[in-house]
């Protein structure tokens, strides 16, 4: 894969290569899931890494960073004349307007949209999503408007996709297809993808799939304020109004989700600011100290993510270069070149292993849609088939080691990497993870005569995250 953005050493760029060392640690001991990151500094690369089995060129799952990438397109189509800040949202959609609109729902422009301001006290996100008919728009449309737009802030994602929505209806093209030219061609970003709402509609506020890199040039275009390259790709005035507190979101001096929220970005402490994703994916912009962090993750818990920015690389991110460092600068690469999440370790057979392997188990219905599991010893590997109505998923898993294929078992196409050990003599401890996303999958195969039982566990979720699944033999 081509880089393209330029390498340095961080000493060259003010920042001791012994820090980035320490963060590195202190992820690694307190947040445990960091899957890659990339520090820039001063228009370059001081540090970069991927916990193996994630890599470089594999694209990873923003959530809820997309919508900074919604907030650019809607910046470059009022620059560009199609609609303003100021448009009242049912202007777009006189078919799906309620024949009688409420005054809070004309009251609501596209900005009220951008900073989250719409005058709902929850998110419909949820309800749209559930539409029988898929009419995302008309659902969203038809939710009780509370309060008067632009007063109170409520973090809503089902405002995202009105934006993705309203550019479709104004330009005749997908949210994508639209910032392909003038944005992803520009930064070098290809093979980026972007689910799509039942009508055919890209979700907007979320499903956005980018590398690292992809994020970290995102980060620096808005960094340099909107130039890259010698060129201006998003308007100046754009990224300012989108990087400035637009509306309130909390009073507290110790939350990063409370400094202010701007078109499709949040303020951070330290007068800096961010676009970010559910469980840890981090595009954060520090203008004062002319720097950007990428992040990919797969943790519950975001703010210790950023406290050890704060605590560890901001006070490190000096003003002039500093004297090399040869020693520090080897171990950090070092570091880096080998960072990795290792599989569970256990035996590699089990008394029970022979009378297993073929076996197919019909499962009792569960929460998953799984209806079989399937065994099946390969040399050393186990591969194990996820049985959905006519739809098998085989999934190779090796030995203790992980054992990297593809696999749509999430629904889409993507990579997995995978291990199998014996956690005990009748026990066989399966360990997916899918790396195009933030999830990995711990199923611990207990057997008992012609009976299986898995405690399941999903690392992150909205919702639970350990489910049962209960089979026997066919």
């Amino acid at each position: 894969m081509g880089q393209r953005l330029e390498r340095s050493a961080p000493e060259a760029l003010g920042i001791p290569s012994r820090t980035i060392q320490t963060f590195i640690e202190a992820a690694d001991s307190q947040i445990h899931e960091l899957h890659s990151l990339m520090l820039m500094r001063h228009g370059s690369v001081a540090a970069e890494g991927w916990w193996s089995p994630y890599r470089a060129e594999r694209p990873h799952m923003l959530f809820s960073l997309s919508k900074s990438f919604t907030s650019t397109a809607v910046g470059l189509a009022v620059a560009e004349g199609r609609l303003s800040p100021d448009d009242p949202v049912i202007s777009f959609f006189p078919d799906q307007a309620p024949k009688t609109a409420s005054d809070t729902l004309k009251a609501m422009q596209v900005r009220h949209l951008l900073s989250m301001s719409t005058g709902h006290i929850e998110d419909p996100t949820f309800l749209m999503r559930q539409r029988p008919d898929g009419d995302w728009i008309s659902e969203f449309l038809e939710r009780p408007i509370e309060r008067v737009p632009g007063t109170h802030f409520v973090y809503n994602s089902g405002a995202t996709f009105m934006l993705s929505a309203i550019l479709q209806q104004i330009t005749g093209m997908r949210l994508l297809d639209y910032l392909e030219p003038r944005l992803m061609q520009p930064l070098g970003i290809t093979g980026a993808t972007w689910e799509l709402s039942p009508q055919g509609i890209h979700t907007g506020g979320w499903g956005l799939s980018i590398t690292t890199e992809d994020i970290a040039c995102f980060g620096q275009l808005y960094l340099q304020k909107g130039r890259w390259e010698g060129r201006q790709i998003v308007p100046e005035a754009w990224v300012r109004e989108a990087s400035l507190p637009q509306i309130a979101n909390g009073s507290s001096p110790e939350s990063d989700w409370e400094q202010g929220y701007g078109y499709q970005f949040w303020r951070c402490r330290h007068n800096s600011y961010r676009g970010d994703g559910a469980f840890g994916q981090f595009c954060v912009i520090l203008s004062e100290q002319d720097a950007v962090l990428a992040i990919t993750a797969g943790v519950a818990e975001m703010q210790p993510v950023l406290n050890l920015v704060w605590d560890i690389l901001l006070p490190a991110l000096n003003g002039e270069p500093l004297p090399p460092d040869p020693a520090a600068h080897e171990a950090l690469h070092g570091t880096l070149s080998c960072l990795k999440l290792t599989p569970p370790q256990g035996e590699a057979s089990s008394t029970l292993a022979a009378a297993i392997s073929g076996r197919t188990y019909a499962l009792a219905a569960n929460e998953r849609g799984f209806d079989a599991l399937r065994f099946e010893a390969v040399d050393q590997d186990w591969e194990v088939t996820f049985l959905r109505g006519a739809d098998a998923f085989p999934i190779r898993c090796g030995a203790g080691v992980w054992c990297e294929g593809a696999s749509a078992l999430l629904g889409f196409e993507g990579g997995v990497a995978a291990s199998a050990v014996w956690s005990a003599d009748d026990t066989l401890l399966l360990t997916m993870r899918f790396t195009d996303t933030p999830f990995f999958y711990t199923l611990p195969c207990r057997f008992a005569g012609d009976y299986l039982s898995i405690e399941g566990r999903v690392n992150v979720s909205f919702g639970p995250t350990r489910f049962d699944l209960l089979g026997r033999v066919r």
